[in-house]
């Protein structure tokens, strides 16, 4: 009777292990599951084209060539008009974070720059041009690039990065639904992020 009774007691034992060891492999894999989930959803976002603008900008280029001295000169001008169609992008590759398994945590580390692109559009009037200063190529990408400066400085000043922001917050939020599905927690700036308005509220989102 004692045999029978201690035999009992160690397969019950191991049955008991047994389990164990299948709800931690099981869990573990669970983990291993909803941290590729995530990662992947991270991946597919890529390069998030947030906002787009247009700009428009008229542009006065002038040159003088002195050709005896300060008195006699051959002069060059030209009148640019350009419109430009600006975007504003993310590339969320390069989004710092971090998995944490264990405590079941997606830990946002440092967000992407911001990646202006102008594309702007030329047209060239009332150009001239005396016989010993002429147009050549010099002059246009001294043009080009007085001009990209100059749009770069408006677009800085606009509100368009701004609304870029904004569309980056919502894009962070989509996180939220799959992580809170998987029992998971998103983290920013130590904080614990329930809500897209939790990031609204956050005055130093862009302060990496």
């Amino acid at each position: 009777m004692k045999k029978i009774l201690i035999g009992a007691i160690i397969t019950l034992a191991a049955v008991l292990i047994y389990q164990s060891w299948m709800e931690s492999n099981k869990e573990t894999a669970l983990l291993k599951e909803s941290s590729m989930l995530i990662e992947q959803q991270i991946k597919n976002v890529s390069k998030l084209v947030v906002t787009e603008g247009h700009f428009a900008e008229v542009y006065n280029y002038q040159d003088s060539k002195e050709l005896f001295g300060p008195l006699v000169t051959a002069d060059k001008k030209a009148l640019v008009v350009v419109n430009a169609k600006v975007s504003i992008s993310y590339d969320l590759k390069q989004l710092g974070y971090e998995l944490d398994n264990a405590a079941k945590t997606l830990t946002i580390k440092t967000l992407p720059e911001a990646q202006i692109d102008i594309n702007p559009d030329f047209e060239y009037y009332d150009v001239t041009a005396d016989y010993f200063n002429p147009f050549d190529a010099s002059d246009y990408n001294t043009i080009k690039s007085n001009v990209n400066r100059s749009l770069l400085k408006k677009i800085r000043l606009s509100k368009l990065q701004d609304n870029a922001k904004n569309r980056l917050l919502s894009e962070l939020a989509s996180f939220l639904p799959l992580t809170n599905t998987l029992g998971w927690t998103l983290i920013y700036k130590e904080q614990a992020i329930q809500s897209k308005q939790d990031l609204l509220e956050n005055p130093n989102l862009f302060i990496n």
